[in-house]
């Protein structure tokens, strides 16, 4: 996956819909958020995002990619995201995406979110 479409499928995690959500992250997903109980596994992991209201826009700043291995790609990045009636959301994040060869598709197998302090 080149630099370019892996931006594009963590933007679509963050702003498009449930279905696609759950088409692109792994049932063994295991996710740190900041909201308890904090670490999410498996289905659990997957509902725990469905069932947030999506975000209307999502800004990446300060992205890496690394690619340790054929079929592994891990990304950090920061994010600042909006969504109306809520104050801005900004945060630290990573993800792993493993690719599942026999379907020729790529899954979140990770992620976590660290909340950037506040200014103040």
């Amino acid at each position: 996956m080149d630099d370019e479409r892996i931006w594009a499928f963590e933007q679509s995690l963050w702003t498009g819909d449930a279905e696609d959500y759950r088409s692109k992250v792994s049932p063994d997903c295991v996710m740190a958020l900041p909201a308890p109980p904090y670490i999410f596994s498996g289905e659990e992991a997957i509902a725990a995002v469905i069932d947030t209201p999506r975000w209307s826009s999502a800004q990446f700043s300060d992205g890496r990619i690394s690619r340790p291995k054929h079929g592994l790609i891990v990304i950090g990045y920061s994010v600042e995201a909006t969504r109306e009636g809520i104050e801005p959301y900004a945060a630290h994040c990573s993800s792993t995406y493993l690719l599942d060869e026999e379907a020729d598709r790529w899954h979140v197998v990770q992620h976590a979110q660290v909340l950037k302090p506040s200014p103040d």
